[in-house]
Formats: structure tokens, sequence, C-alpha cells
């Protein structure tokens, strides 16, 4: 079940994963929050530079790792743009995080970049749910995941 707070915490991963686009990266963006509702980290999309690992979930678990308890993590909610990729999924579910919301899932980001003739992944396109077992997943949810589209079509339409 999708929240008021869910939503807002989405729009914000909406807005960074905007700010990549805006600076020549790939649309995503995330946000890490605890269990009592505080922002404690936030990034979007470093990818642009050549080392595709700097994805914003990836980001965050390291973060995590480095700065939370591992009840602290257990009870974090992790909110992004983009449901995870494998690499970071397997990096949400070794840091220990709880709560995955996402605004588009990685299907949809499949089906988009066919339509916009985009060439495939390298990655097997996995849910977070065949990486990682035991975390709560949430989404999509459609008015952002259209938006998100829209992100992805203005990317791939500069790079033709």
């Amino acid at each position: 079940m999708i929240s008021e707070t869910d939503l807002k915490h989405l729009r914000r991963c909406v807005e960074l994963a905007e700010t990549a686009l805006e600076k020549g990266d790939e649309p995503f963006g995330s946000v890490l929050v605890s269990a009592a509702g505080e922002v404690l980290f936030e990034d979007h999309n470093h990818v642009a530079g050549g080392d595709h690992t700097q994805h914003p979930e990836f980001a965050i678990a390291r973060w995590a790792a480095n700065h939370m308890a591992p009840e602290e993590r257990s009870e974090a909610t992790v909110y992004t743009s983009g449901e995870h990729c494998p690499m970071c999924a397997a990096a949400h579910g070794w840091a220990g995080l709880g709560r995955i919301v996402y605004a588009s899932s990685s299907e949809q980001l499949a089906g988009w970049l066919i339509e916009l003739g985009a060439a495939p992944s390298r990655v097997r396109n996995l849910s977070i749910q065949e990486v990682i077992k035991d975390t709560v997943v949430d989404g999509p949810v459609p008015e952002l995941a259209e938006h998100m589209h829209e992100l992805h079509g203005r990317l791939h339409r500069a790079k033709q």
C-alpha cells in the first residue's frame, strides 16, 4: 500500500532523476528514510563518467552500512524512481536495509527501452524479489511511472 508519505518521498526521487538527466546522466534518483521519517541520504545516478556501478541505490547501501546500526537499517525505507537493478538489490540485501518503494518497475523500463530503440542492458532484467528475500517491496506507482517514462524518453531521444 502506497501512502501519502511514500508519494512525497517518491516525488523527491523523481526530482532527483530529473536532476540527473539535466546533468547528462541517466534519470534515476533515490532517498533513504529512517523509521522515524527522517531523510538520511539521497542521491542520483552518476554513471555518465563510465562507472556503471554509480547507482544511487548502491550508494545508499554503502552509506547505510557505514552510518547505521543493523537494526536501524532493517527499519529504514529506500525510495527510488526505478526498481533496483540486480546489483543494487543485492547491495540492499547485504546491507540489511528494509522496505523498498519504487515509482517504476524494471519490467516497465525494459519495455520503454525497446519502444525507444535503445540498446538492451547487458544485465538481466530481474525483479528485486528474484534477487533478495524477506524484503517488503511496493511499486510501481502509475502516475509517477508515467513521468519516469517521459524522462527516459528525453534521455534516449537526445542520444539519437
